[in-house]
């Protein structure tokens, strides 16, 4: 049911069934090491090319979910799924190993809350029983697209981030009634905006307004308080983007305690690791909502949640040819039915 102008209303209330959190060696050093399900010791995690191994991250996040409840893949009706890399290729050909239909999906480092949003209305209206969703991105293989090589030892600016090595996944399923799962009841569709900047060590800055304009109509949308939810997570705004977002929402007249405004990108690494202004890449959002986020809600931390993931939809042409950087931002609603 649409409500409002931009929110989807899910009201068979669609379960996040289980999850699969897959990352690389910085993340093992990281802040939330404990919530992943796989970590590894090197970058490379034995393919000869940065870019497949990225692509063995989907693949085990993928199968990690399913072997949590014993599912088989041909069980699973879709994948929905998106990634960094040119043509989305890591999330291509890690569904062409698990065999199942394919959704592929773009949308930046919001592609992880997009990809979830279109599995909820799926699932909601009974397009499909079950349908495996998620982002992952690599540091090497993005930065060496984007920005430079990481060998190259580029030096870079304090608004700068650093990009996940890792993936993200949900089973999303019919709504079995299983109190102890997270269950999405609504989804905001954000807007593409552009400010004008072009600087793509700034990716915070830059996507900060989408993030405000999304999250401003859920809340217009839905008709309802700040107050209501536990917390309001967005994707990798980082500290540059995070502290701006909130300036501005604070101007849009949505008042939120700071200890109840929190960014995935701020969250992943810790204050000694070298990431300059936090974590960022389609990996951000998906590992830390997927594994952190989720785990916390199972024990009880937060009943309600709104996960707002952000994407800077620039591209290396785009950059080459000295374009701005168009922005966008999808929220997700999650809540604990117990």
């Amino acid at each position: 049911m649409l409500q409002g102008k931009q929110t989807w209303v899910y009201q068979n209330r669609p379960m996040i069934a289980s999850t699969g959190v897959s990352g690389g060696p910085f993340e093992a050093n990281g802040n939330l090491a404990d919530d992943f399900d796989i970590l590894h010791d090197d970058l490379w995690m034995g393919k000869d090319s940065y870019e497949k191994a990225h692509r063995l991250l989907f693949e085990e996040a993928m199968q990690t979910a399913l072997q949590k409840v014993t599912l088989q893949k041909d069980k699973v009706e879709f994948i929905i799924a998106g990634d960094l890399i040119n043509q989305i290729t890591p999330s291509s050909f890690a569904a062409r190993t698990m065999e199942i239909p394919f959704f592929g999906i773009f949308g930046a480092c919001s592609t992880s809350m997009e990809g979830l949003a279109l599995a909820s209305f799926i699932v909601n209206y009974q397009g499909a029983n079950n349908i495996l969703t998620g982002a992952s991105s690599h540091n090497a293989a993005v930065e060496k697209q984007f920005r430079y090589p990481t060998e190259y030892g580029g030096q870079k600016p304090p608004t700068a981030q650093w990009t996940v090595t890792g993936a993200g996944v949900a089973l999303v399923t019919a709504n079995n009634g299983d109190l102890t799962k997270p269950v999405i009841t609504s989804a905001t569709i954000g807007k593409v905006m552009d400010m004008g900047l072009s600087d793509p060590f700034n990716m915070g800055g830059a996507m900060a307004p989408a993030a405000v304009d999304t999250i401003t109509a859920h809340f217009k949308d839905m008709q309802l308080s700040p107050s209501y939810y536990d917390l309001i997570v967005t994707g990798d705004l980082g500290r540059i983007g995070h502290e701006t977002a909130y300036e501005l929402l604070q101007k849009n007249g949505l008042k939120f305690e700071k200890g109840k405004f929190f960014d995935c990108g701020l969250a992943i690494y810790k204050e000694d690791q070298p990431v300059q202004s936090g974590g960022s890449g389609a990996g951000c959002s998906s590992t830390v909502l997927y594994g952190h986020l989720i785990n916390e809600m199972k024990k009880g931390t937060y009943k309600k949640i709104l996960v707002v993931a952000t994407g800077a939809l620039l591209s290396p042409l785009s950059f080459q040819q000295k374009d701005s950087i168009p922005c966008i931002a999808h929220a997700v609603a999650i809540e604990m039915s117990n």
